[in-house]
């Protein structure tokens, strides 16, 4: 972007819906004594890069307890149409990116806590200076020995039996950052581009509450970052 270029624009959106089947109200749920997207709604918010942050869900909770605590934050009634647990995310975000007009979108999810604001303006400032790529999207790092469902090595060979920190590394989309444009998302019904940007981010920032058992961990990592931070 050249120095005198006005800022763009930069939408941030979280979609959240009411209802969950593995963590039952996930979204709302407490986290360390906060409901769980208020972190990372948080953590948009002290963005200084990003315009506007919006909320797409259908749960009343949620509507309610935004309007309350952050009434700087855009809700989005999600339509009727949009709400089952198949719907796939690339369509909820099309029904959003139509109603909020911006030069670029930000995606994240209520179940990354752990992400900090200043990993998601680290992410924008190298995007905006990587004019290469038309997106970018959040990574975590594997180096581990990987096999498909047929047994076969698929980063390493068994006979040599190199350490883990010796393999070539592979990365795993973590779900938890994604920037992309209107025309991207519109065109390969996709927020990954055509040519796009990894961003690594470290696992114990990454974690994806999926389970229950991500729940309690991601709490932990939570409670043990803050009294790091206060000791």
């Amino acid at each position: 972007m050249a120095a005198n270029s006005p800022q763009p624009t930069i939408v941030a959106f979280v979609p959240m819906r009411h209802s969950s089947e593995r963590v039952i109200g996930k979204n709302y749920r407490l986290f360390a004594g906060k409901p769980l997207y208020h972190y990372v709604v948080e953590s948009l918010l002290n963005c200084p890069q990003i315009t506007q942050v919006c909320i797409d869900t259908d749960s009343p909770n949620i509507i309610e307890d935004a309007q309350q605590n952050f009434p700087a934050v855009k809700v989005i009634l999600r339509p009727e149409h949009l709400r089952s647990g198949m719907t796939p995310m690339n369509d909820v975000l099309l029904n959003s990116v139509a109603q909020v007009p911006a030069d670029y979108y930000l995606q994240t999810h209520s179940t990354n806590p752990l992400l900090k604001s200043t990993t998601i303006s680290k992410a924008i400032d190298l995007f905006f200076k990587s004019p290469d790529y038309d997106s970018l999207f959040g990574v975590t790092r594997l180096q581990t020995r990987l096999y498909d469902a047929e047994g076969k090595a698929m980063n390493h060979d068994p006979n040599v039996l190199l350490r883990t920190q010796d393999l070539p590394p592979v990365y795993e989309e973590n779900s938890n950052l994604y920037i992309f444009t209107k025309t991207i998302l519109e065109e390969r019904k996709n927020r990954i581009g055509y040519k796009p940007l990894m961003i690594e981010i470290e696992r114990d920032e990454a974690w994806d509450i999926d389970e229950e058992v991500d729940f309690r961990i991601a709490e932990l990592l939570y409670q043990t970052r803050q009294k790091a931070t206060n000791d």
